[in-house]
């Protein structure tokens, strides 16, 4: 007997990451939880959760940790595709339910408030600007 995946035939292999951290969500030690999960083709393939490894600041903070891991396991299957004959036609959509870690990619300015995520913010302006990523806002509920 075989093994493989099997997809649901969609006409399209979009890639879609999906975010979300529990800022202070362990109340012993205020260490937040970040997870995601990507679809391709809306078919689920990867998924993840873990306790980051710092204390965030702000729930921007923790948000922000989590696409910028997110955004590794999108660029890893983004390639996976492109080597197996099928390269990505348009900017993987990393949707997140917060607007201050969306704001805070997308602002060439660098600020006092959020020196502690510099590298994660240039990693994730960098792929915007490449047009490798789109970072759409969509509310907790939908």
């Amino acid at each position: 007997m075989g093994h493989g995946v099997l997809f649901k035939q969609t006409g399209h292999l979009e890639t879609q990451l999906y975010t979300d951290a529990d800022w202070v969500g362990d109340k012993g030690d205020r260490i937040s939880t970040s997870g995601y999960f990507t679809l391709v083709g809306g078919n689920l393939v990867t998924w993840r959760s873990k306790k980051q490894k710092v204390v965030a600041l702000s729930s921007a903070e923790a948000e922000f940790r989590g696409i910028a891991k997110g955004i590794t396991e999108v660029l890893w299957i983004r390639k996976l595709l492109t080597e197996i004959g099928y390269p990505p036609q348009e900017p993987s959509k990393v949707i997140s339910d917060n607007k201050a870690a969306i704001q805070i990619s997308e602002n060439p300015v660098q600020h006092d408030r959020t020196k502690h995520i510099e590298i994660d913010r240039h990693f994730i302006k960098e792929k915007l600007e490449a047009e490798i990523i789109t970072l759409p806002f969509v509310r907790s509920h939908d």
